[in-house]
This record gives structure tokens, sequence and C-alpha cells, in this order.
């Protein structure tokens, strides 16, 4: 059963005449009756009764009308939805990033929409470790890290560079400083990040190793329950400085330098070089290099 065959079906049905489905599909007469007896023959079935002049439809005829214009009307549909596709009228990228870097996808999204507006942008938060293994396995277009996983498959654009503060509330006696101490950081109660990351573990095994374990009396999964905790005079927390920037701008967090950890990162786009990007993930791409 051919598309060609339902659509000169419709045309006989539609207009109850040979004659008149040859006008309308551009067809010889004879064509259009070689695709009918096409399709009754595939079916097992007439289609139309021959005992009358007005193309009357059989009861397998209307059902089969049913079904051809319900299919030709998929049909349609797809086309349009490629065609919307292709004209980045839709899409989706999907992009990795744990919660502390989510912030830097704002402005690239943004700068997205400026354009295509209608393309939506998946970003779903996960552990560095999650996302290189879904670059690999292709659940995510992109991901966002701040470490090189040393992997030749994979291609990087900066995102720019952050460092790691120390978070206190405008009235604590630090809050004059530009800089902290390692040992003012170890004698204060810290507000931490429960889940597992690269900088986490190595500030933890930093202080540490100096035998100065940090004291961390609340441990919370999110970071805006982390900066009210620190806002409300709960302890401190060391967090990225760009995920705080509202709270900094806003004068309800100060931040000190941490020079001791020398931890300034570099954010990265990372993305596969063995996968083709879909229309809408290269223009997230294109969105990322003007941003």
């Amino acid at each position: 059963m051919e598309l060609d065959e339902l659509k000169v079906f419709l045309a006989v049905a539609d207009s109850r005449s040979f004659t008149k489905a040859a006008a309308v599909t551009y067809r010889t007469q004879s064509a259009v009756s070689q695709a009918i007896r096409r399709l009754e023959e595939d079916l097992g079935e007439r289609l139309f009764d021959r005992s009358v002049k007005d193309g009357q439809l059989t009861e397998a005829g209307v059902l089969l009308s049913d079904y051809a214009r319900q299919v030709l009307t998929l049909v349609d549909r797809a086309a349009v939805a490629v065609r919307d596709l292709r004209d980045l009228k839709r899409g989706r990228v999907r992009v990795g990033s744990n919660e502390a870097s989510m912030h830097v996808l704002v402005p690239i999204v943004a700068r997205l929409q400026e354009h295509h507006p209608h393309v939506l942008v998946d970003a779903q938060r996960m552990t560095s470790r999650q996302i290189a293994a879904s670059l690999a396995d292709g659940s995510i277009d992109f991901g966002v890290l701040t470490f090189d996983p040393k992997q030749s498959d994979l291609r990087f654009v900066s995102l720019g560079r952050d460092e790691l503060v120390l978070l206190v509330p405008p009235a604590h006696p630090l809050a004059k400083r530009r800089v902290a101490a390692e040992h003012d950081v170890a004698e204060l109660p810290i507000v931490a990040h429960s889940d597992p990351s690269p900088a986490r573990s190595r500030v933890l095994s930093y202080f540490e190793g100096r035998q100065e374990p940090l004291d961390i009396r609340l441990s919370m999964s999110s970071l805006d329950a982390i900066k009210h905790a620190v806002e409300t005079g709960l302890g401190v927390a060391i967090l990225p400085r760009r995920c705080a920037a509202a709270e900094l701008s806003d004068g309800r967090l100060v931040a000190l330098e941490l020079p001791h950890l020398s931890m300034r990162r570099e954010l990265r786009l990372t993305y596969s070089a063995k996968r083709d990007l879909s229309r809408a993930a290269a223009a997230f791409l294109e969105a990322v290099k003007s941003t």
C-alpha cells in the first residue's frame, strides 16, 4: 500500500468520479483505475461499488477512507515537524551541569532565544562523572565541567573562570576583610553542599591534610538553601563566586578570597567530537561562542 495510491483513492472517494480524480491528481483515468485496482488487490476487498456510476464506496472503502485520511494527515504533520526542526522553529538541546555551574547557562539561553525562541533547552542536574558518561552515550548534547576529563573524543569551549570564595553575612566579624586565612576558615561553622564534586573533595582534603578539618555543622543539597543559611547566620560557606553573584551584588553576602586553596576554575562547555550536533545543538554552540 503506497501513499500515492491512498491519495488517488481519496481523490476518487471525494469527487465520486474516476475522471474527476484523474484531473485532480494529474493522472490519466487509466492510471487512476490501476492505482485503485492495486489497492483492492493488496487488501483483498472491493473499495468501490462498480454497479453504480457515482463512485460509491463499499463498506471496506468507507473504513479505508477514514484511516487513509488519518495517515495522510500524520504524514503532513511529520513533514511540517521536520521542516520546523530544520528551520529551528522547534528543537531540544540537552545540557548536563552540576548545580553550582547552572548559572552560566542563563546568558547563553538568553542569547539563543533572541534568534530561536522556540528551541527548548533542557538543563539536567548531574554530577561531573555522570556528565562524562552521558556525553559518551549521547543522552545529553553538552556538559558543563570544571576540569578536563582527558578524553580525546571530547571538545571544549571556555565559558570563563570562577573561584571558590568564603561567603559570610555582612555582620560577620570577617566581613570587612578581603582575604580569609586558613585558621579562620578551620575555626568557623561551615554550611556545606551534600552532593559529591571534585571541588568539594579538594577542599575537604586540603584542610584534612593540614590537620585542620572543616567544622561542618550543616549539610544541604541546595545552593539557594546554603546561601540562605549563611545569610541568617547559621554558618559560612565555601562556594564558587559566580553562583552567589546576586547575593553579593545586593549586599546580602560578602565574599572573602581563599588564596591558599588556589582553586580558580575554568568552566568548560563540553561536547562529543564523535556525534553530529542537531541543528538546535549547533545553534546553542553558536550562541555560546557569541556570548
